[in-house]
């Protein structure tokens, strides 16, 4: 459920963020919201007391909504202190970081920039993560943000992850489907 529900409060935001007019410091509203929303889950993130208190149910929608406004009034626009707000009161703050996430990705999508999450078994060099990045942009015609991980398991190749897309170029799956293709055949 955390998906259809982060989707949809990113998608209203996300259209109420793109009526609103340009800002000097910003080149969109978009980007202020986007910006101003990466500091709130940036401060929940580095504060586990202030998430217990935020995601606690039996502390009042109220409560919260003070607390939000005391942190917040004068650091973030009208509309993410109000978006903010809203989701205390439908209770859903707890899936804020997820609604951070799709804002982002449908701010990335109109940018024409993807993610990709790069997974290899070693650490890649600059030139080698230079090289990568670019042949993604070409596979997909849209600048790529590229992400890397270090997975000692997958024994060798690669796995990149892109929105739903997965390329799997490890050792490990083709060892995998070797082994099932070999008990199939006995």
């Amino acid at each position: 459920m955390r998906g259809p529900v982060a989707g949809r409060y990113a998608q209203a935001l996300y259209d109420i963020a793109s009526e609103e007019k340009t800002l000097p410091k910003y080149k969109s509203m978009v980007d202020r919201i986007e910006s101003e929303l990466k500091e709130v889950r940036g401060i929940l993130d580095e504060n586990i007391e202030l998430q217990r208190l935020l995601y606690h149910p039996q502390i009042t929608a109220a409560a919260k909504k003070e607390l939000l406004d005391q942190l917040f009034k004068g650091k973030i626009s009208e509309v993410t202190g109000n978006f903010l707000a809203l989701l205390v009161d439908r209770r859903r703050e707890t899936y804020f970081g997820d609604i951070v996430d799709e804002f982002v990705a449908l701010a990335n999508a109109d940018r024409g920039i993807i993610d990709a999450r790069v997974t290899t078994a070693v650490e890649l060099n600059d030139a080698e993560k230079g090289e990568l990045s670019s042949i993604l942009a070409r596979l997909t015609g849209k600048k790529v943000q590229t992400s890397y991980a270090v997975d000692p398991s997958i024994i060798g190749g690669v796995i990149v992850r892109m929105g739903d897309k997965i390329i799997d170029g490890s050792v490990k799956t083709r060892l995998t489907t070797l082994k099932d293709r070999l008990k199939a055949i006995s």
